[in-house]
Parts: structure tokens; sequence; C-alpha cells
């Protein structure tokens, strides 16, 4: 189905919901702790400060009680070090009360790290900040503010929340197409015209490459950081090393060393470009050194500096339940059990879960059986899930459970 045919909603005109978010928010709202919401650039971190501003405007909190700062915005492009950030927020304190300091995108502040760390000192201030980089929290602010700040990790729209903000009566199933090819980025939602959405995905793409690594890390080899790029969106969903990566790129005559590869690896992570899956050993109960996969933040991001020629059906499906069940709150790991793999060990302080994801086993026995073969040899009972597009009256297979993907998604279990 082609996008033109979705009836979609004028950004202006709506937020879409984040509850997942604004319940985290308004959980630690008022506590003697500093919230930090990291996420790609254009995930919403942006406009879910504003919701929660007009939450607090809701409880009675005063417009003159909220300092707000874009760091973005050309308005406040004269703050760029510590003094200046220290004496703004200083002359708009607050003096009948608590005030809430919003301060969005303040890795671009120089030794930001200081005044935030004042201003819980200095002031009866309730603090939220946002960053697109993950050496927000590698710089000093971890260890200024050791134990006083939680993370929120802020990804682009679920599919869930997707479906949330269409204005349509087209099936589920057609909406999921549509998310799988152009993203979950908020504003994309509420635009219909492909040439349009190109330009933005291309705007995103060079900006976050531009700003959050090239500038930032002072890259001069550009060119092999695209090519990086390139063949780490192509591999999603594939076990790669920095040396398999370091002999392709050499095969292609662009040489570089395995430490070269890792650290132009590591820089994408904070970025929130890509997020690394690394391999545990399900009977060993130990993580293995050699061998990881990386998923895209975003498939549309992905699928335009592809050219969208890469479909790999399984390894988008894949890439989506991943971020998935980080959403959910899981610590993510590939599973290994003798010779076989498990896509996903799901696990967090309450219970842990195992997922394959296939996008059919409808088509042969042979497929079935490979798919479960590796629930069979692990060790212990916990909760096994096979994840298909299929739409078939079982919902379990050998005691594994069945689940359509969709279903998944949307459902929440």
């Amino acid at each position: 189905m082609d996008l033109k045919e979705v009836s979609l909603m004028n950004a202006e005109d709506h937020n879409i919901p984040r509850p997942q978010y604004m319940s985290q928010l308004t959980d630690f709202q008022d506590q003697d702790i500093i919230k930090v919401i990291t996420g790609i650039r254009r995930s919403g971190k942006s406009k879910l400060l504003e919701m929660f501003r007009e939450h607090l405007k809701e409880q009675g909190v005063k417009d003159e009680q909220m300092i707000s700062i874009n760091f973005e915005s050309a308005e406040f492009e004269d703050i760029i070090d510590r003094k200046e950030l220290y004496r703004y927020v200083k002359d708009r304190i607050y003096k009948g009360g608590k005030t809430y300091i919003f301060l969005d995108e303040i890795q671009t502040v120089k030794d930001f790290e200081r005044p935030v760390n004042s201003f819980m000192v200095d002031f009866d201030a309730d603090i939220y900040l946002t960053g697109s980089n993950a050496h927000l929290l590698s710089s000093d602010l971890s260890t200024l503010l050791s134990g006083r700040y939680v993370e929120i990790k802020m990804y682009p729209l679920s599919f869930k929340e997707y479906v949330s903000a269409q204005r349509t009566h087209i099936s589920a199933e057609d909406l999921f197409y549509n998310y799988m090819k152009y993203g979950g980025f908020p504003f994309l939602v509420n635009e219909n015209s492909e040439r349009k959405i190109g330009t933005y995905l291309d705007g995103i793409y060079n900006t976050v490459v531009f700003k959050d690594v090239v500038q930032r890390n002072a890259i001069k080899d550009t060119a092999l950081l695209e090519k990086l790029i390139r063949f780490v969106f192509s591999s999603i969903g594939s076990l790669v090393s920095s040396a398999s990566i370091s002999r392709t790129l050499k095969s292609n005559n662009r040489g570089a060393t395995n430490e070269t590869i890792d650290n132009y690896l590591e820089m994408l992570c904070k970025a929130q470009i890509v997020s690394k899956a690394v391999r545990y050993d399900i009977k060993g109960k130990e993580y293995l050194k050699t061998l990881y996969k990386y998923y895209v933040t975003d498939l549309g991001l992905r699928n335009h500096i592809l050219g969208y020629r890469q479909t790999e059906p399984t390894h988008a499906l894949e890439n989506i339940i991943y971020f998935e069940l980080l959403r959910r709150g899981y610590k993510v790991d590939l599973g290994k059990v003798g010779d076989k793999e498990v896509d996903f060990v799901a696990h967090n302080e309450h219970e842990l879960k195992y997922y394959q994801v296939a996008w059919t086993v409808n088509d042969s026995r042979k497929t079935l059986d490979r798919e479960c073969r590796p629930f069979d040899m692990i060790p212990d009972h916990y909760e096994k899930t096979l994840l298909t597009m299929d739409r078939d009256p079982y919902d379990s297979v050998n005691g594994v459970k069945k689940v359509n993907v969709i279903d998944f998604l949307l459902g929440g279990a």
C-alpha cells in the first residue's frame, strides 16, 4: 500500500501521546533527582517536555515557575558556557516556591555539569535535561551527580504509538508495512509525501552524523565513517565483529584497523544511531566477547540511506522487536545455546524471557523445526515465545507460545 493512501493528521494540531515516558516523568516529579531524557534527535524529547509542562500547568504550576531553554534555538545561542547558563537561570528563579528547570539539548553547553549540580544545591528546583548523545551520561555529570539522576531512554514511536496517532480506518497490518518502511519518527506520522519523507530523513541523518559523531569526536576520515554506517545498516540481524567488518571494508579498498572500527562503532552507539546487542551463553551463563549484532534505532533512516533496496523482512522484524523489548524495560541480549542461536534473551529484575523471530514458519515443517530447536536445548523453564507474521488458530507449538508480531506490538504481551 502506498503511503499516500493514508489519511494523516496535521503535525501542529496534535501531540502524539507518549504515555510510557510521561509516566516515568510524573513518577519522579518533585523528587530530588535530575531527570535525564536521552535519545536520537527528533525522537520527541522536546515535545515530551512541552507536554509535561502542560501537565504541570494543569496541576497549578505557574508559568513563572518554569524556566525552559532549548539550546537548538537561536534565542539561546549566546548561552555557550557554564557561567552564562548559571547566570541566566539564577536571574529567573521563582522566589515563592519550587522552580522547574527544563534544559533541552544541554550537551551544547560547555561544562554544563557544574551549573546543573549547582542548581540542585543552591535552589529549590526540579530539573529536567535532554540530550541526543549518550556522552551526556559518560561525562562528568555521572560523577558529580552519582545516585542523583535517573536516565529515561526515549526512542522513536513504537508501533502502538504510531497506530494511536492515526486518523484512518486502514488495517493495522497495512499500517505496519508503512511503519516498517518509513520508521517511527513522530513528524512522519503526519506526512504523506514520499519526497518530504526522504528530505526529512536525510536531514536527520546528516545532522546526527555531523553534530553527534563527526563534530563531537573530531573525525577526519568521514568517508570511512560513511562506509561503516552503510555496512552496519545493511547488516542488521547478522553476527559481525570488528575484524569481519575491517576485512569487508578492506576488500572494498577501504582498509581500517580493528581499533578504529571499534571506536567508530562506539561513537555511532553514543549518537543513538545504532544499538549493540551482545551474545550470552545460556548454559554457561556468561557473556561472549566475540560476535555481536547491531540494530538501527529507526528503520526508516536505514531504508532511506540504503535506498529501500535491502528489505530483508525477517531482519527488519528482529530490529523492531529488539527495540520494542528495550522500550518495555528489558535488557536484551543475543542467546547462544550449544551451537544454536536464540534471537533474544530479555530480562529485568523480575523476569527472563526468550524470543525467536521469523517472518513465517508456515511455509514448511523444516522452518518451524529450525526456529523451535534452540528452545528445546534451553535447560530452564522460562517463558519462550515465537513471534511471526503468521495468522493461524494455533497459539502454541510444542509448548512454545506462538504470537503474531502485530498483536504482540499492539497488545504489550
